[in-house]
């Protein structure tokens, strides 16, 4: 066994593109663009054929036909990159049961312990490599380093259908250089603080004195100076080992701003079914409900929570309890994004209501969840969704999704 660990970190290269031109073979070579279904949306991520001519992810649809006459635009399956990724998670297991999804595209792997049984971590890679692209003809590029830190740098550097090692003895002749925006975790606020400090790379950061960073980032400036040097002491959490999740929660960005009271209402009620129907199906209730609006000039927002008697995971009760929120505050502008969420959260034992008119709904709750397990969420719902139904759920798979557990988020 090594004398330090030894950390995969694997990136799906242009993953949703990637999938579609696999789905469809009329795509594969052409430069597409992948975008939400409704009718504000942005380019979700490209193909890289599309990338050579200058689309980049966050452009508008129009700004990629600009720059590549010829681009294909195709509406994004959250349902299919779930599921391949899913899929993609369970040929990582094979190596090793320490496996850390990152987000639906990558995932740390620790083969430390693995080396014995497979060779070396490049033998593991290039392994996973050919299974990924034998069973769903996708690449990835990977990095290989002592820490997820440089992991996931190193994954970075050679895209796409990269293999690229950080061995330890290499680690500070590589950061010096090294722009620090290119380290997991230094974005552009944090890279505009470091420049105005007149730290450029991660050899100046690392050099940098700690007592400096800590008086202007107060803990966290002891973070940077590690990052700086390449240090990170994280472990990989493998899938039911995570924090305790602390609330359930779901947003939707809206396909146009809207102002009507009944279609905002429409909305919660619909966001209140898919946090109830997750909680429930994980044994959670919660006593705090937290809505979140933001207006249609985006840069404007507001969070408002209340706490109840009892705990709930009932989608009526979720709802009503956001209405009673909603009907505090008044509207300034239409509303762009709505929010809801459940907190102070209990695993508890199903129990009988006391009164029968509770215990019929009980019933009909669980049923509605059963069928919807078995057959597809939202096959059965509530009457108040059916105008809409087909728009129901979100756009965009959340950061929080991972394969399994109660972070696996229902993606309609």
């Amino acid at each position: 066994m090594p004398d330090h660990r030894v950390i995969l970190h694997l990136d799906m290269n242009a993953f949703f593109a990637s999938v579609e031109q696999q789905a469809n073979p009329e795509l594969r070579g052409k430069a597409i663009a992948v975008v939400g279904g409704g009718g504000r949306t942005v380019i979700t991520t490209s193909s890289y054929e599309a990338r050579a001519r200058g689309v980049k992810t966050g452009m508008a649809v129009w700004e990629g036909k600009r720059v590549c006459p010829e681009l294909i635009v195709v509406v994004g399956d959250n349902r299919k990159y779930t599921y391949t990724s899913t899929r993609i998670n369970e040929i990582f297991r094979e190596f090793t049961p320490l496996v850390e999804a990152f987000s639906v595209d990558e995932s740390w792997l620790d083969v430390t312990h693995s080396l014995s049984i497979f060779g070396s971590a490049e033998t593991i890679a290039y392994r996973i490599k050919a299974r990924i692209l034998h069973q769903f003809g996708l690449r990835c590029s990977i990095g290989i380093a002592p820490n997820k830190l440089l992991a996931k740098l190193a994954s970075d550097m050679k895209k796409p259908d990269g293999l690229t090692v950080i061995a330890p003895e290499n680690v500070a002749r590589i950061l010096e250089p090294m722009p620090i925006q290119e380290l997991c975790g230094i974005g552009k606020k944090m890279q505009r603080h470091l420049n105005m400090m007149s730290i450029y790379t991660c050899g100046e950061l690392g050099r940098c004195e700690e007592g400096r960073l800590t008086r202007k980032f107060g803990i966290v400036g002891r973070r940077l100076k590690q990052m700086g040097q390449g240090i990170d002491e994280s472990p990989v959490i493998p899938f039911g080992e995570e924090d305790a999740v602390k609330s359930v929660g779901h947003s939707r960005t809206l396909d146009r701003d809207i102002d009507d009271p009944a279609e905002i209402r429409r909305f919660l009620l619909q966001l209140s079914e898919m946090v109830g129907s997750r909680a429930r199906r994980y044994g959670v209730s919660g006593k705090t409900i937290h809505l979140y609006v933001r207006y249609a000039d985006f840069f404007s927002s507001w969070g408002k929570q209340t706490t109840l008697k009892s705990y709930i995971n009932r989608s009526d009760e979720i709802y009503r309890a956001a209405i009673s929120i909603l009907n505090t505050v008044a509207l300034e502008q239409p509303v762009r994004l709505l929010g809801v969420s459940i907190s102070g959260l209990k695993h508890q034992a199903d129990q009988l209501p006391l009164f029968e008119d509770e215990r019929k709904k009980l019933w009909a709750t669980q049923a509605m969840d059963t069928v919807n397990q078995r057959f597809g969420d939202m096959v059965v719902t509530l009457g108040s969704l059916l105008p809409d139904k087909e728009s129901a759920g979100s756009h965009v798979i959340p950061p929080s999704w991972r394969p399994d557990g109660i972070k696996n988020i229902d993606i309609i």
